[in-house]
């Protein structure tokens, strides 16, 4: 990943862990519902890695909501 872009990741991380506790899951629960691993889950929420389209559609569906809210970066 770029380091211009850390941020951006970081913040898609952020929204991500703010949607799964909105949802009540735990990390490994996300994971099972993603089929994914734990592990993954976890370098998502740090902003450590990028992720697919097809799991952020994935992850849309699961959450209940459009993409473009998870890249709907707070400050």
């Amino acid at each position: 990943m770029k380091e211009e872009y850390r941020d951006r990741y970081r913040k898609f991380g952020l929204n991500v862990v703010y949607y799964r506790k909105a949802m009540r899951v735990t990390q490994l629960q996300l994971a099972e519902m993603l089929d994914i691993e734990r592990s993954h889950i976890s370098a998502i929420e740090l902003g450590n890695v990028g992720v697919s389209f097809d799991l952020v559609f994935k992850m849309c569906d699961v959450f209940g909501i459009k993409p473009k809210e998870l890249f709907d970066f707070r400050d």
